[in-house]
């Protein structure tokens, strides 16, 4: 069985739980206090970061490289389209929310709100949630306008794209910091994808001091 090392919130180790359970390999979580820099964990991965995920006797690092990897290694089903166009579209939004997403919006909410708390930094700073607050708005007007021209953000089937957004805004979600009554065609996305059986162990997550909204967990929204 695969293990993977995991934080509940990181939407860089959910990228990569709804990619194994969209593909039906059995894993098993474990929790890492990775701020701790533990030695064991740091040389599991070097670099002090989460996910890393132990598959086929090989430690793999870096949620971009694990999710490639499984795709060429498990091809079924395909969460990558066969022509170059498409797969490029969906490398491009897997950046667009690991990066730009991630730095205009999941450090400056998710991170100051709970990452901070929870390893022991202190108080949240106001600019950035602020920040994190305005920007959040600009992405959901983004998503809104790929899915007023396409069924899901990459093109007509469900890719690793999808699953890299669901990623941000499921934990996003878990401290109600996204508006869903923005946009109605992002909200029936969501709705979509959060009712997908792979989705089931990431709306079970439970994090000590911090309580989801009853709509979290909500099939129905």
């Amino acid at each position: 069985m695969a293990r993977l090392f995991h934080v509940p919130l990181s939407p860089f180790c959910r990228k990569v739980r709804l990619l194994l359970a969209e593909k039906k390999i059995e894993v098993e979580l474990v929790e890492e206090r990775y701020w701790e820099g533990d030695p064991d964990f740091l040389r599991r991965n070097p670099a002090g970061k989460v996910p890393v995920i132990k598959l086929d006797g090989k430690m793999l690092a870096e949620s971009a490289a694990i999710c490639e990897y499984i795709e060429e290694t498990r091809p079924e089903p395909p969460l990558m389209p066969k022509d170059v166009d498409g797969r490029y579209e969906v490398r491009r939004l897997v950046c667009w929310f690991d990066d730009k997403f991630h730095n205009e919006v999941t450090s400056n909410l998710l991170y100051e709100r709970v990452n901070k708390k929870v390893t022991g930094q202190g108080y949240p700073d106001s600019r950035n949630v602020k920040a994190g607050a305005k920007a959040i708005k600009y992405h959901l007007d983004y998503m809104a306008w790929l899915l007023d021209h396409r069924r899901w953000l990459a093109g007509d089937q469900m890719t690793l794209a999808d699953f890299a957004a669901a990623a941000h805004l499921s934990s996003l979600d878990y401290i109600s910091d996204v508006d869903w009554n923005r946009s109605q065609v992002v909200k029936d996305w969501y709705a979509k994808i959060k009712s997908r059986p792979s989705f089931r162990s990431i709306l079970a997550d439970q994090v000590p001091g911090f309580r989801p909204p009853p709509h979290y967990a909500d099939l129905d929204f």
